[in-house]
């Protein structure tokens, strides 16, 4: 057995000059584009779904969201202030060609968000074959994994960051003298960099298992550098999310628990890597 795995390893591995790596990956990123542009048109002829049923649905008070807040809060009096009862704000395009620079904006998005397994998997192949055998083998279901940490990410900007954002920033006046009308592009921008933003800091835990895989980063220095990292969160967070301390907090809560995961995953391997 231990002859096959030698045989196997010593077969895959292949030496590659400089210029075939950049034409192998030149070859990737063109797959990768062309999967991109062929979703992001079918997404520019699903505009009601793209719009009316995704972005545009956190401004109305029956998102699921602001249901869960009012059902707690009818629990909870106490708790009444994260009810949302008006939205106080309105949306509205200044541009001749706004509407549909947003459209084509958000179809390219959308393109790269729903084929991002298939870019991590053209990411895959790019880096497996530098692997040596055994090292491909520890790392099964890369794919999976990171496409499953990113949608995860979208999915907790998009439920839980982005509705609170949106409706605080809103509502929020100098004076009654002022109304909020926003712009289609405001609006949009501040959706979308937060339910990237994120789905790709969700990829944490991984990211630091490749970076102690090459030898960068181990357990003890991640751990011996903990309050430090609960301050650098803190200002990650107050970057990624619109100025209210509220998506600050909850954008920082994860960023802490995937830190320690990724002190458990990269001691979970350095424990491993000495066993064997």
């Amino acid at each position: 057995m231990a002859y096959i795995d030698q045989f196997k390893e010593e077969g895959e591995e292949k030496k590659m000059s400089f210029l075939q790596h950049l034409d192998e990956l030149r070859s990737h990123l063109f797959r990768s584009a062309v999967v991109i542009t062929l979703l992001a048109v079918v997404a520019f002829f699903q505009k009601e779904l793209i719009f009316d049923g995704i972005l545009l649905a956190p401004k109305n008070l029956d998102f699921i969201t602001y249901r869960f807040f009012c059902d707690l809060a009818a629990k909870y009096p106490s708790m009444k202030g994260i009810c949302f009862d008006k939205v106080s704000f309105s949306l509205t395009n200044i541009e001749m060609s706004g509407q549909f620079f947003q459209h084509f904006t958000v179809s390219f998005i959308a393109g790269i968000i729903v084929g991002f397994p298939y870019i991590a998997w053209e990411f895959w192949r790019f880096v497996k074959p530098a692997l040596k055998y055994k090292e491909r083998s520890t790392i099964r279901g890369f794919t999976f994994y990171l496409s499953l940490l990113f949608f995860t990410g979208i999915a907790f900007g998009y439920y839980l960051i982005a509705p609170i954002s949106l409706m605080f920033l809103g509502s929020y006046t100098v004076s009654a003298e002022v109304t909020n009308t926003i712009t289609l592009d405001s609006y949009l921008s501040t959706l979308t960099m937060i339910t990237l933003s994120t789905g790709l800091i969700f990829e944490l835990p991984v990211i630091a298992y490749l970076l102690a895989r090459i030898g960068l980063l181990t357990a003890d220095f991640m751990a011996k550098y903990r309050r430090h990292a609960v301050v650098v969160n803190l200002f990650i967070a107050a970057i990624l999310t619109p100025n209210d301390v509220a998506s600050m907090l909850m954008m920082s809560i994860p960023l802490l628990l995937l830190y320690e995961i990724s002190i458990i995953i990269i001691r979970r391997y350095e424990n491993r890597t000495q066993v064997d």
